[in-house]
């Protein structure tokens, strides 16, 4: 049986002038499996139905169909092909006056995808996927309470996922791995950090540079992730975003959490081709200069996507994320003990350039010429020091690659995957900390002054080959592996990975998966002092077995266990309890250049058992339970919890439509409290300052994390057009969930930060 994929580009276009109703039109096909797939073969006598409502059509000569007149909603379409069991996709949104467009595609073959992977179950992930993978939809990152339409902050209620010590933040903290240890991948293009106000010592941040409205399908492994991907040791996030309108000019605006914005998008090229654009800027700025810590921050955001079908086998695809952030902060008078004035602006961007090449029945290749930049201009004084500048950081790094991707069938081997990859850093490194810094870790308030200036060139050439082979109808083997040529640290390493699936029943099956991972340290700690070229790529082996039971076409339950070993991590001989996997999901980066080693070793496993039914029926949810246990190293060699240990995390998601015209969700979450080290009363009284007793290293341990959040979503309709307000609560409870350890300069004495408290949230989008 093919493997099918259900492809849902939910375009709209103007359509029919009756108020209250909207059209669903497409077109089904049969083409290779790819994240942009072109045209191979119409499929006619294809019956294509909306469940709720029980109303069909089928597809005719050119494999095109429409049903009109549905009043607006959320409905799961089926499709029934002969010969070949259903296959459903929930979340079909039909709007007021507008036309939704579905591509349905049944591929001849597999091959590099950014798709979501529809077999007998919309759960069914691309066959070389043994590990642990998630599929998401965009209707949960849009709708689900506590996302903010925010793709990351979704991702933190999933199995193993856990949100760091800041509200503020999206950081992804992958079962006990650092931030830094994930890779974000948006069609085809690879970049560091999709978050505004980042810097090169952490991945997230507290603001998507990603609009969730261009989102079509969202890919997110967190374990034992196959060959292609490279550079990462915990987590591999792949984001599609849509195609524009290929038949009309249209748009929206909207206004939320991220700011206000406006998408546009419309045909290329008379059909051959689409656009789209997507603008946002923060608008607190225009209200206040002070959010409450003396300053508000300001960013601006493009996102584009323009598609152009070259020939029935050749199709080319541009894509662009840029982000724009700035932020002055100032000390306040009411709070005596904030010295410090920081001046921070930010550029980061993505580009593109992908062609996509069709092979007829034996194979698809993809070629793609991406670019990624990002720059830092940050000045802290210091009103101790008499308003003197105490740190500045003018640091700028550039990521050219070339990239080639091919997927054949051959005899014996079945599906062949290989690929190469060559990659050309530009990096300037430009930071100074004239007077040293104050390290919570040092009994000396002043610690390592130091003046980088460090610009280089590298390359860093790698290339995979993987094969999956389907032996006898229930057993599925993927084995392969990559290279990877680190010459920036003169290293070369061989990253095998194997995985097996067995399917027990037809629906439950089991599975296991193993792999070696390396990742390159960041360049700005890599390259900042003399001795850390000497560092190794930091490894890490994963192994990861469960079941997957499917209830139904929305329903499954998985229950999985993992163990993860990590060895090669910088730490610092400076302070020997600390190692680089206990940092990143902070604003600040000047505690992070040391002079390191590479003799850190950790180890993590943990289970987790996961419940999900996606959109049917009026709701959706999902829910988890997580156990794990991470420890790691310094310089000293002693095992102790990670900062990243959440020994028990329990995340439930639930979203209900009670009619055509509200929609309601919520969300919990429970942490176990984070480790944390006590700080030395005397010592931290004598400098009035917060110095940490490190002989009790992440010994104690912070108060659980509970969070409860409510949405509510009104569809109205303007002039035949729908309007959606939104409104809800973030923290209802109003819970002080423990942030990290204080000291108050003006009191003498230990302050307990803390996190967001209750925090409303309101938005609009408006479909024109």
């Amino acid at each position: 049986m093919p493997t099918l994929l259900l492809l849902s580009v939910l375009g709209q276009v103007y359509g029919q002038d009756t108020a209250g109703v909207g059209s669903l039109i497409g077109k089904v096909n049969r083409a290779a499996r790819q994240p942009a797939t072109s045209q191979v073969e119409s499929l006619a006598a294809v019956r294509v139905c909306l469940v709720e409502l029980a109303r069909c059509t089928t597809s005719d000569a050119l494999g095109e169909f429409r049903l009109s007149d549905i009043r607006s909603g959320t409905y799961s379409l089926e499709v029934q092909i002969t010969g070949e069991p259903p296959l459903r996709q929930s979340g079909i949104d039909i709007r007021a006056g507008l036309e939704a467009r579905v591509e349905i595609s049944v591929p001849d073959l597999g091959s590099v995808r950014q798709e979501v992977t529809v077999s007998d179950s919309i759960f069914v992930a691309p066959e070389e996927v043994k590990g642990s993978s998630f599929l998401v939809q965009p209707r949960e990152i849009l709708k689900s309470a506590g996302a903010i339409q925010d793709v990351s902050r979704y991702l933190q209620t999933l199995p193993g996922v856990a949100i760091g010590s800041d509200d503020f933040r999206n950081d992804l903290i992958v079962r006990g791995g650092s931030p830094l240890e994930n890779l974000f991948v948006i069609d085809n293009i690879e970049i560091p950090n999709i978050n505004n106000f980042a810097n090169f010592g952490t991945a997230g941040g507290p603001v998507s540079m990603l609009d969730a409205n261009l989102i079509r399908d969202v890919n997110f492994l967190t374990g034992a992730f196959p060959a292609p991907f490279t550079n990462r040791l915990s987590s591999v996030l792949q984001v599609t975003q849509r195609e524009g309108d290929r038949q009309n000019f249209t748009g929206r605006a909207d206004l939320a959490f991220a700011g206000a914005g406006a998408i546009l998008e419309g045909p290329l090229a008379k059909g051959k081709g689409s656009w789209i654009v997507s603008a946002r800027r923060s608008f607190l700025d225009f209200f206040t200069d002070d959010v409450g810590f003396g300053g508000v921050p300001v960013n601006y955001n493009l996102n584009a996507k323009l598609v152009y079908d070259v020939s029935p086998r050749d199709r080319i695809w541009f894509v662009n994320i840029t982000g724009y952030d700035f932020i002055n902060i100032s000390p306040q008078a009411n709070e005596p003990e904030d010295t410090l004035t920081v001046n921070y602006r930010g550029w980061r961007t993505g580009a593109g350039l992908n062609w996509q090449r069709l092979f007829g029945t034996r194979g698809v290749g993809l070629l793609g010429l991406t670019h990624s930049e990002a720059s830092v201009r940050e000045t802290q004084t210091d009103v101790r020091l008499n308003n003197q500048t105490t740190f500045t950081d003018r640091t700028r790094e550039g990521e050219t690659t070339l990239k080639y991707d091919l997927s054949v069938y051959v005899p014996v081997f079945n599906k062949v995957q290989a690929g190469g990859t060559l990659k050309l850093f530009r990096v300037n490194l430009n930071a100074t900390q004239p007077f040293g810094g104050e390290s919570q870790f040092s009994d000396q308030e002043r610690v390592l002054p130091f003046n980088i200036q460090n610009r280089f060139n590298v390359v860093q050439p790698g290339a995979y080959l993987q094969t999956t082979q389907t032996l006898g109808k229930r057993l599925s083997l993927t084995w392969g592996g990559r290279f990877d040529n680190y010459r920036y640290l003169g290293a070369t390493r061989w990253s095998p990975r194997a995985g097996l699936s067995y399917r027990l029943t037809d629906k439950l099956s089991w599975r296991i998966a193993w792999g070696t991972y390396y990742q390159q340290p960041v360049f700005f700690v890599s390259g900042a002092f003399a001795q850390n070229r000497q560092l190794l790529p930091m490894r890490s082996d994963h192994l990861v077995t469960g079941f997957t039971w499917i209830v139904n076409n929305t329903t499954r339950v998985t229950l999985e266990g993992y163990y993860k070993r990590y060895k090669d991590y910088p730490v610092a001989a400076l302070f020997p309890q600390f190692t680089l996997a206990n940092a990143g999901d902070s604003f600040g980066q000047d505690d992070l250049l040391l002079p390191y080693t590479s003799g850190g070793r950790g180890r993590v496993r943990g289970v987790e058992l996961f419940l999900e039914k996606k959109f049917s029926r009026k709701w959706f949810g999902q829910t988890n339970l997580s156990w794990s246990r991470a420890r790691h190293s310094g310089f000293d060699g002693v095992l102790r919890p990670g900062s990243f240990d959440y020994p028990i995390i329990f995340n439930a998601v639930v979203g209900y439509a009670f009619n055509r015209k509200w929609d309601f969700s919520a969300r919990t979450v429970y942490l176990t409290g984070r480790p944390t080290t006590p700080f030395d009363p005397v010592l931290s009284a004598a400098q009035r300052r917060g110095v940490l007793d490190v002989a009790r290293f992440n010994a104690a341990r912070a108060p659980s994390y509970y969070r409860l959040d409510f949405r509510v979503d009104r569809t109205f309709t303007f002039r035949d057009k729908p309007v959606v307000l939104f409104g809800g609560l973030q923290n209802a409870t109003n819970r002080q969930n423990y942030a990290f350890p204080g000291w108050n300069r003006v009191t003498n004495r230990e302050e307990r930060e803390t996190q967001l408290g209750l925090f409303p949230i309101v938005g609009l989008n408006w479909k024109f």
